[in-house]
């Protein structure tokens, strides 16, 4: 019965971790990541964002350097409110988790390495606006949301005991390559945020080629530059158009380098698994990255918009978590015995 509530628990806090990395792209597009200037209030107040007109004056005064959008500031706040909810259930999972200790299936390790995690997001969330949407920072909370999604629907899936593992020995021998072809979508994510923190989503308006060209001129020199320094405004970016022209060009290599990895392994699952949750995995891989490059073509070729680059990351996430599920297909589950020898993991 415990087991099943931390369950349940960890199936919730997946779902909110999804609404969580949409609710970050949509303020980030939106524009509205400084609609606070300040945390983890909104011109000093914890609940609510300046309306009044007196309030609206004094927040001004407070603030010269960024004055009051009330749109604005309520987008950033929405995406506030909802982390905070989502620290709040990965807390109860640990604390969960802390008492169940003694039972051989309660995960310990990894709910106490999630709550690490929702601390360092809320320091990344922090700087986020402190240091005006530094690229880097933006990048790590984006990659910190992504590693809490999957931490947490992996906690789901071994918890659950839904999709039977395959057994056979030539399935299994594919988990190298699928922790493989998942470093390579986290390096994609990785480029995908690059491309959004520095504002390269449109550096190139064409499509497959870039400005007219199938490789086009580009400032490579400066657009992976980590660190620029502080006391910055990043708000709209500050490259170079060839430097965003590089990154952008990257991040459509990167797509391609992806593709091929992912279609690969899905047939190589195709040859090798013998059960359908494998095979059914490999196939939801190949149409979530079908989607996922019409949503990233339709974003070039349209101008960015709103719903479909929202749609994207969400797609990041789902070929993400998809990865992660065929892992698991092919990852044996522990019996008692090795629960009592070893913490599930």
């Amino acid at each position: 019965m415990r087991t099943a509530r931390f369950f349940r628990l960890c199936l919730a806090a997946s779902i909110l971790t999804v609404v969580v990395v949409l609710l970050g792209a949509w303020v980030r597009l939106e524009d509205a990541g400084l609609g606070c200037p300040d945390w983890p209030g909104c011109y000093g107040m914890l609940l609510g964002v300046p309306q009044t007109p007196e309030a609206i004056e004094a927040a001004n005064l407070a603030h010269p350097e960024r004055p009051v959008h009330v749109g604005k500031a309520w987008k950033e706040m929405i995406h506030r409110y909802a982390a905070g909810i989502l620290g709040l259930t990965v807390l109860a999972m640990v604390v969960i988790a802390v008492r169940n200790r003694r039972d051989a299936a309660q995960p310990l390790r990894l709910p106490l390495l999630l709550g690490v995690l929702i601390v360092a997001q809320s320091v990344l969330g922090m700087w986020t606006v402190t240091w005006q949407l530094k690229p880097l920072v933006v990048t790590m909370h984006l990659l910190g949301g992504m590693a809490t999604l999957a931490l947490l629907w992996w906690l789901t899936l071994r918890t659950g005991g839904f999709l039977q593992a395959a057994r056979s020995e030539a399935a299994q021998s594919l988990r190298p390559w699928v922790l493989v072809v998942l470093g390579i979508v986290v390096a994609q994510i990785a480029l995908g945020g690059w491309v959004s923190t520095n504002y390269a989503a449109l550096a190139c308006t064409d499509f497959p080629r870039c400005g007219g060209q199938w490789w086009p001129e580009a400032n490579y020199a400066d657009a992976f530059v980590l660190w620029k320094g502080l006391g910055v405004d990043y708000e709209f970016g500050v490259l170079d158009h060839p430097a965003r022209v590089a990154v952008h060009f990257v991040h459509r290599i990167g797509a391609v380098v992806t593709a091929f990895a992912v279609i690969a392994l899905a047939v190589a699952v195709w040859l090798r698994a013998r059960t359908v949750p494998p095979r059914l995995l490999a196939g939801v891989m190949v149409a979530v990255l079908g989607v996922q490059w019409a949503l990233g073509i339709t974003n070039v070729l349209a101008g960015l918009p709103l719903f479909v680059a929202v749609a994207h990351n969400g797609g990041a996430a789902l070929l993400l978590l998809s990865v992660i599920t065929l892992y698991h297909t092919l990852r044996p589950l522990r019996t008692s015995a090795t629960f009592m020898r070893e913490q599930p993991v």
